[in-house]
This record gives C-alpha cells, sequence and structure tokens, in this order.
C-alpha cells in the first residue's frame, strides 16, 4: 500500500486490493514523471503519494478510471500546481515550471497523459538516478525499491531485517545526497552510461540474491523480495531491449527463481540445488530464462551477467544433477576471470573443479584464498573446504570444515544444511 505524504511510516486509508495493485504497476511511472518535471525526487514522490491517497478515497465509492495511470498522473500534476501557488519559495523556483504546466495541460482527468516512449524514458532516468554513483550501495537499494518498485519503508524493512528507521534514514540520505550534490534528473552521459548500467543492474542482483537466500533470519528465501527484483528486471528490459547484459541479468534470475518451487521442503528447510526435485521447477520460468540467454547471445552478450546466466543453464538444461556439465561450467568461470578475477568468482570455480572430478585443483585455489584473506569471515570458504575435503577422502577434516561453516553462517536453514553435511549429508550447493 502506498505511504501518505506525511511521512515515511504514515499509513493511508484502507481501500480495495485494486488500488494496491495499481500502485505496484503505476507508482514508478507516476514518480519518474513528476520528478522529470519538478526534477526534485522527493517532492515527485509526495504528489505521487497525494495522489494515491485520493484515489484510495475515491475509486472504492465511484469505481477504477478506464486509465487509472493517467487518472493518477493527471492528480499529481494538478497538486503540483497547487502546492507552487500556495508556497512562495515553491513559486519562485517553479514559476517558469508553473507556466508550462498550467499551458501543458488543464486540470482534467485526461485518459493519457504521456507517450510511452515518453514514460520509458521517465522510468529508465529514475531508476539510474536511483542507482547513482554518489549514493551508497544500501542507499541505492532501498530507494530503488521506494522510487521504483514503490515498496514502502516499512516493506524494504522487513525484507532485509532491518529497523524501519534504518532504511528511512537511507532513503533520506540518498535524496539528500541528490539534492545537494546537483544531481540533475537526467540520463547519464554517453561515456557515463556503462558504468551507471553496472551499478543499476548492481542492486537489482543484489535484491535478488537476497530474496534467493537470506543472509540472515529463519527464512531460507525471501520470495517477494527475488519476485520485485525480477519486476524491476523486466522494466529494464522493456526499456532496454537491445543490451545484453540486461537480458543477461533478467535471464540469470529467471533461471535461478524457476528453482524456487523445490528449493525448500514440507516444513520450509533448505533443499541444496543437486538434492532438488528438478520435475518441481517452474518450467515456463525456466523456458523465459532460457530464451533471453539466447535473445543476449545473438546480440553478442560476453558481460559478467550472460555468463552467470550460461552457468545457471548448465544447471537447467540438465533433467538430473549428475547430468550437469561442469567441464563446461568451469570453461565459463574461465572466462569471467579473464576480465574479473574476484575471490567469489575462484570460489565459485573451486566447486566446480571438484564437481568435474578435479578437487585436489580445488582445494589448492581454496587455500590460496584463505591465505589471502580477502573472504576472510564468509561462511562458504570453509563449507567449500568441506566439500573438496570430502571428495578426497579426508572425513574428519570435511566435518570440522563443515561445522566451521555452519557456526559463521546467519541463515538458520542454511546452517542446518551445512550442520547436515557434517553429519555426512549430500553435496553442497544452493
Amino acid at each position: 500500500m502506498p505511504p501518505a505524504p506525511t511521512g515515511p511510516e504514515a499509513s493511508t486509508p484502507s481501500g480495495d486490493a485494486s488500488v494496491e495493485a495499481i500502485w505496484r504497476i503505476e507508482s514508478a511511472r507516476i514518480v519518474a514523471s513528476m520528478a522529470r518535471l519538478t526534477g526534485d525526487l522527493g517532492l515527485a514522490e509526495d504528489l505521487a503519494q497525494e495522489a494515491f491517497v485520493k484515489a484510495l478515497e475515491e475509486w472504492p465509492a465511484k469505481g477504477v478510471p478506464e486509465n487509472p495511470g493517467a487518472w493518477l498522473t493527471t492528480v499529481a500534476r494538478n497538486r503540483g500546481l497547487d502546492r507552487i501557488r500556495r508556497d512562495r519559495v515553491l513559486r519562485e523556483k517553479y514559476s517558469e515550471l508553473a507556466l508550462e504546466l498550467s499551458r501543458a495541460e488543464p486540470e482534467s482527468e485526461p485518459e493519457t497523459i504521456a507517450t510511452s516512449d515518453e514514460i520509458g524514458d521517465d522510468v529508465l532516468t529514475l531508476i539510474f538516478t536511483a542507482c547513482h554513483p554518489a549514493i551508497s550501495p544500501d542507499s541505492q537499494v532501498a530507494l530503488t525499491l521506494k522510487a521504483v518498485g514503490g515498496l514502502t519503508t516499512g516493506e524494504i524493512a522487513r525484507a532485509f531485517l532491518v529497523p524501519p528507521p534504518t532504511v528511512a534514514q537511507r532513503i533520506v540520505r540518498a535524496k539528500r545526497t541528490l539534492s545537494e550534490g546537483g544531481i540533475r534528473f537526467e540520463p547519464p552521459e554517453p561515456d557515463e552510461l556503462d558504468l551507471r548500467l553496472a551499478a543499476v543492474l548492481g542492486v537489482v542482483y543484489l535484491i535478488f540474491n537476497e530474496g534467493y537466500v537470506a543472509t540472515k533470519g529463519n527464512s531460507w528465501m525471501r520470495p517477494d523480495l527475488a519476485g520485485e527484483a525480477l519486476r524491476l528486471g523486466r522494466v529494464l528490459t522493456g526499456l532496454a531491449p537491445t543490451e545484453p547484459e540486461v537480458l543477461g541479468l533478467l535471464s540469470l534470475m529467471e533461471i535461478q527463481a524457476s528453482r524456487f518451487p523445490a528449493r525448500s521442503g514440507p516444513d520450509g528447510q533448505a533443499v541444496p540445488l543437486l538434492e532438488q526435485d528438478r520435475s518441481r521447477w517452474d518450467q515456463l520460468t525456466l523456458r523465459l530464462g532460457l530464451q533471453r540467454l539466447g535473445q543476449a547471445r545473438e546480440l553478442g552478450g560476453s558481460g559478467p551477467y550472460f555468463l552467470q546466466a550460461s552457468i545457471a543453464a548448465c544447471h537447467g538444461r540438465a533433467r538430473h544433477a549428475e547430468d550437469t556439465d561442469w567441464e563446461e561450467i568451469v570453461r565459463l568461470y574461465d572466462r569471467m576471470l579473464e576480465t574479473d578475477e574476484t575471490p567469489v568468482l575462484r570460489l565459485n570455480r573451486a566447486v566446480a573443479l571438484g564437481m568435474c572430478g578435479r578437487p585436489r585443483e580445488g582445494l589448492a585455489e581454496v587455500e590460496r584464498l584463505e591465505a589471502e584473506g580477502n573472504l576472510a569471515g564468509y561462511h562458504l570458504v570453509p563449507a567449500v573446504r568441506g566439500d573438496l575435503l570430502e571428495k578426497l577422502g579426508r572425513p574428519d577434516e570435511a566435518r570440522a570444515a563443515f561445522t566451521n561453516a555452519a557456526e559463521m553462517s546467519g541463515n538458520e536453514q542454511e546452517r542446518r544444511v551445512l550442520e547436515r553435511r557434517a553429519t555426512g549429508g549430500r553435496l553442497f550447493s544452493t
């Protein structure tokens, strides 16, 4: 439900489900349209929220308009005019804008407000603005989920298991950074586009990863949060349909999301990838992900999300765990490491080495990572070590490694998987 304009945690009048559903669908477009016109993201959110409060008041009695997005955008624009007229400071600041708005739109309820191209450009600009590199990563996530995803502060806080005031502070900091930095609501310059797009994709994937495996708490997954990331990915794909990395990211998320029905047991316990009943995978979502991967390949895809999606596809195409082409997965990791030699990629490659019969090589890589110390405190390092030691016939050392990994994990369900491995459970892979 959209928050009222009086504050991030204020409630709104209760309305029917249709108003709440339309908020999810239309909020990004309305905020983006208002931000384009005012150049002020905070004001744009206020105007959009006021429009939804009006909808909550009127639609239950009068019915939902034929074009709710146009209705809401018009209300937001008219509220903006009202504010400009009654606030002297804003009137001085936005006098030219008020004249432009007065000439452009009467105070009515037209069926259409802007062309689809304009809406698309506005939403894309909103996403780039929310993920501006001047904003910290945590604040980028919070602002993206609020401004683009339409989530309330409370929903974001619940998703990441942090107090609502923490999320509110992150959003306030992000808006202050935009305002004080004189950052305008406009697309990035051509020479900044690749860097900014990488930041946008990184934020969306971070949101998805938190939904795929929660970093802490009792829940193995947070499907609602992963669903928001998928929705953002589909918005990006609709706005940038020829960007192979955008398609690659959406493909990766869809292939991984297709496993959700099989990733937990009857009591909510985690079921690792190699133990999953693959007949329970969502075949429609899997096919969509594989199709988008093909489109990215046709567009010359070669970036990290395309390659990660290609790895996920190796799992997705295997009808049984033992059919997985682990040698191809190693080759794909080698390609990724040519341009991005990160510790996590090296750790993942070590897992793949163990799975294709080369556990000694994998263990040597894990030992190098441990010596370097870049992944100190990361629970999957001892987990992978344990898996490789087990394959090498060193069960006592493997048991100790899995026990260590379980103690380090912040997720209760993942901890249980690792404890089970310590007592002789199945292969470790999520």
